[in-house]
């Protein structure tokens, strides 16, 4: 309150000392105008006195005869006997003087004030102490040819009086004066409570503080003003919010994505980065990255540190429709890397890092894949083709031959039916997962139905399968991918374990979210050095014998492929007492 008292206080005096100013000037312009009036009014009656005497002098051609004794005669008849005269020559000699009868032994008059104004302007006026008289008087001396004649009054309280400005302009100021200083008072309050509001609310503004009432202004000027920048703040403060939600958004995005993410400012300065920046950063650096900044030391990052000082160098910076990008693609231990940056309109830039890895992997991977199905497609065709042409040039082959070159083409468009069909399964697995349909699926059943359709050829063998899965055990899944899997198993053990094998299935465990699973047999096993590439498209351990017995080689890719779809892990090692032994999981619920 005493903040808001005194700042009205200082308005007030601000405007009361300019009002003192002008009304003081006008007041002291007036009075002196008034006073200056008055004593031209007395002088104009002194000048009709000089006048007449001048006259009477004139007409009696008293200067002429140099007998200015005359002029008491005329004296005497003046209406006011207390003005004083006096004839004055040229030279400054008293030649009369009403008020001296020994006027002839005054002294010499030419250096009295009102002699010299009139010697140079015809006329003047001075109020003085007369010596000869002892007394004050008002003179006024006129230049009349070769003398003067001075008119003077006696300097009394009523002349006085006369000189003085009328009192009713000094009571009009002060009325004036009054209601200027009531106005004054209103107005200052007034705009003081507008600027004290704005102030107020400057201050709440300033802390950050929530302004929850509304700030009522006067209806003027101020008012509005006050009113504009109050929406204006509110429309910036709900501005700030927002962007400062975007922002929040915008971190949390790119926390959460997995391309590594930095931008800078035009002094290499961080204004943000992600985590992945700099785990990206310490993949490709041989020196540990403690900040984001780092990269501009890393020497794999030099082509990338080039573009931008050559870009910053730059005049020009219109990059609103074409910035400048360069992008480099970095191979660090086994690990490839997209590396981009762009240079912003005010010469910041933005570095990003990708890994790349599985894509390139995969790439790699399709490229040996692609090789490998080619190879894999060329024997049976080349066998079909070898067979059909012997038929076709030899017309004399006798039936029995012709046959069995038809029975071996048979066998090789089976084994290429068979290796189209497994490269379709796991193609799909990979490149369109989504399109299986998930359903219960009882593994019992599944079994069973493995076991029934590859009858004929576990009579081939003689072999034994023990299965050891419990009725009730089921998994959400797809049923044919499941199917795969133990039919992929089951053929490679009877393809590769030996006559009469004995074949086990079992569930050794189960919990809420897993079903564990092994599938092994006595056979001639796998040695170890092979045990960790099994699982590859188209490894084979013996490949000359895998292919007599028709296999194509993506057989346990397909496991493992349709293993990893349910979510879960498959190994093999060396069973103990001989053969291999498969152990896999299946998640009850690969969705989940």
């Amino acid at each position: 309150m005493i903040g808001k008292t005194s700042y009205r206080r200082k308005l007030f005096i601000y405007f009361f000392i300019v009002f003192i100013v002008f009304t003081a000037a006008i007041t002291a312009f007036q009075y002196n105008r008034e006073k200056q009036y008055k004593a031209k009014e007395l002088e104009r009656v002194l000048e009709s006195y000089t006048d007449i005497i001048n006259s009477f002098i004139q007409y009696n051609n008293i200067y002429e005869r140099n007998n200015f004794s005359e002029l008491d005669s005329i004296i005497k008849i003046l209406p006011y006997q207390d003005i004083r005269i006096t004839a004055i020559d040229y030279n400054g000699e008293v030649l009369f003087d009403s008020f001296y009868a020994d006027y002839w032994e005054m002294e010499n008059h030419e250096n009295r004030p009102e002699i010299q104004s009139a010697l140079f302007d015809d006329e003047g006026a001075n109020i003085r102490f007369s010596e000869s008289t002892n007394q004050d008087f008002y003179y006024y001396a006129k230049l009349y040819d070769d003398y003067f004649v001075r008119a003077a009054m006696v300097y009394s309280m009523s002349a006085r009086e006369f000189l003085q400005t009328e009192s009713v302009f000094i009571y009009f100021i002060v009325l004036i004066f009054i209601i200027t200083t009531g106005v004054l008072l209103y107005v200052s309050d007034k705009v003081g409570k507008s600027i004290l509001k704005l102030k107020d609310f400057a201050i709440q503004a300033g802390r950050n503080e929530i302004i929850e009432k509304p700030v009522k202004f006067p209806e003027n000027e101020l008012g509005t003003i006050g009113k504009q920048i109050i929406n204006i703040y509110n429309n910036l403060k709900k501005t700030n919010s927002e962007l400062h939600n975007e922002k929040e958004k915008l971190i949390h995005h790119l926390q959460m994505v997995q391309e590594g993410i930095a931008i800078f400012s035009k002094d290499d300065e961080k204004i943000l980065a992600n985590n992945h920046f700099i785990q990206y950063l310490n993949l490709i650096s041989d020196i540990p990255a403690i900040t984001a900044d780092h990269f501009l030391k890393v020497k794999e990052f030099k082509p990338v540190n080039d573009f931008i000082k050559t870009q910053t160098k730059k005049a020009e910076t219109s990059y609103m429709k074409n910035p400048p990008v360069k992008k480099l693609s970095i191979e660090k231990n086994k690990r490839f890397f997209e590396i981009q940056c762009i240079i912003f309109q005010d010469k910041s830039y933005e570095v990003s890092i990708n890994d790349v890895t599985k894509a390139e992997k995969r790439k790699i991977l399709k490229q040996q894949m692609t090789s490998n199905i080619a190879h894999e497609l060329r024997t049976p065709v080349s066998s079909i083709k070898g067979y059909l042409e012997t038929i076709l040039n030899n017309q004399n082959l006798p039936p029995d031959k012709q046959k069995s070159f038809i029975e071996k083409a048979a066998i090789q468009t089976e084994r290429l039916s068979d290796l189209i069909h497994d490269i379709s399964m796991l193609t799909k697995i990979e490149e369109s997962a989504n399109l299986f349909e998930i359903e219960t699926v009882n593994i019992n059943s599944v079994i069973s139905d493995v076991i029934e359709n590859l009858q004929s050829s576990i009579q081939d063998v003689k072999a034994k399968i023990e299965c050891n899965i419990r009725k009730d055990t089921k998994v959400n899944g797809n049923k044919a991918l499941i199917y795969s899997i133990f039919q992929n198993l089951l053929e490679n053990s009877l393809k590769y374990a030996g006559e009469k094998p004995t074949i086990h299935i079992n569930e050794y465990l189960s919990d809420d979210n897993y079903a564990y699973f092994s599938f092994s047999d006595n056979g001639v096993g796998i040695e170890e050095e092979h045990q960790s590439r099994i699982f590859e498209r188209f490894y084979r351990v013996d490949k000359g014998r895998a292919r007599n017995n028709g296999g194509t080689g993506l057989g346990l890719a397909i496991v493992k492929n349709a293993v990893q779809f349910h979510k879960g892990n498959v190994s093999v090692k060396t069973r103990k007492g001989g053969g291999a032994e498969f152990l896999f999981s299946l998640n009850k619920d690969p969705a989940a």
